[in-house]
């Protein structure tokens, strides 16, 4: 029973001390430029509406582009169950706001964050951009990192100061899926 006990009692240590690391590097904001924001999408309601999520993300996008800490962006995102293409809805977005089309990159087949990994990768090697900072929420930056991570390319995260209560539910996901991916 006392092993029982200290490998549920290290497994919690090591689920905590993940969750924090993961909480902190969402959240700070290292202030780099860089070539391009990746914007990863989010739901699409039935009707064209952006998720508050979603809205966050690109506002947050936005935000560096404005500010001239990128010269492009990258929205990428699937055709979510509400029939929309995520990406074809976000360049509507950033093009009402200002950003110039020929600034705006999509990527269709986005559909999770795996596939925006490479699909980014391979608009990396087609637009020879060398740098790169991904938008999502606070407690999906690391594992977006780590995925770029193994193919050698180091990536700078940023979130929107945004938060919901899904973020309880959320958290312990993306730590089953760091570690799902991580291998």
């Amino acid at each position: 029973m006392y092993y029982i006990k200290s490998i549920f009692t290290l497994l919690f240590i090591w689920f905590i001390a993940h969750v924090s690391y993961s909480i902190f590097d969402g959240i700070k904001d290292d202030q780099y430029n860089s070539d391009v924001a990746v914007i990863l999408g989010n739901k699409v309601h039935k009707d064209g509406r952006l998720s508050v999520r979603l809205e966050k993300r690109l506002e947050c996008g936005l935000s560096l582009y404005n500010n001239k800490r990128v010269k492009q962006i990258i929205v990428s995102g699937g055709l979510g169950k509400e029939g929309h293409y995520e990406a074809e809805i976000m360049k509507i977005y950033l093009l009402n706001h200002g950003v110039k089309a020929s600034d705006i990159l999509v990527d269709n087949y986005g559909n999770n964050t795996r596939l925006t990994v490479k699909n980014t990768l391979r608009l990396k090697e087609k637009h020879k951009f060398s740098s790169i900072i991904v938008v999502s929420q606070y407690y999906h930056i690391t594992r977006i990192k780590m995925l770029f991570k193994k193919h050698d390319v180091y990536v700078h995260g940023v979130s929107p100061d945004y938060f919901e209560q899904r973020d309880i539910f959320s958290i312990p996901r993306e730590f089953a899926a760091y570690y799902t991916q991580c291998f």
